[in-house]
């Protein structure tokens, strides 16, 4: 859970941000393979996608972090610091494809909606640790 001696972050698991990155150079390799004009617009398309996902969860890391000053969401565009008397912590269940899913959401001037690929962990979990942050 909490540790009083210093900040918890949170962030999508290395190896699915590395299995994004293999993913990328493969569909690199393929849209090299590929004969076509139609088929490397496809995997030129699923390339930029890929991409875009993996740079994602690369530069957003860490995704969620929590001290004794509030908590921080990083995002593509820079970070984004609540202190913790302006941010409500949630957790809400979705039914999604047949299965409950669980998402944080923090909502201060604006709603963050985190879920488990954000956080690497049950979003659960997350919001219990920050409940205990804020005392």
């Amino acid at each position: 859970m909490h540790d009083p001696n210093g900040p918890q972050r949170w962030s999508t698991p290395v190896g699915l941000v590395t299995t994004g990155w293999v993913l990328t150079a493969a569909a690199v390799a393929w849209w090299f393979a590929a004969e076509s004009a139609t088929d490397r617009l496809f995997v030129g398309v699923l390339v930029l996608a890929l991409a875009a996902v993996s740079a994602h969860a690369t530069l957003c890391r860490p995704r969620l972090s929590a001290d004794r000053d509030g908590v921080t969401v990083r995002g593509v565009g820079g970070r984004r610091h609540w202190p913790w008397s302006a941010v409500t912590v949630r957790v809400r269940s979705h039914r999604r494809f047949g299965r409950d899913v669980q998402s944080l959401e923090l909502d201060g001037d604006e709603l963050v909606v985190l879920t488990r690929l954000d956080l690497g962990t049950d979003p659960q979990d997350v919001a219990d640790a920050l409940r205990a942050w804020r005392g």
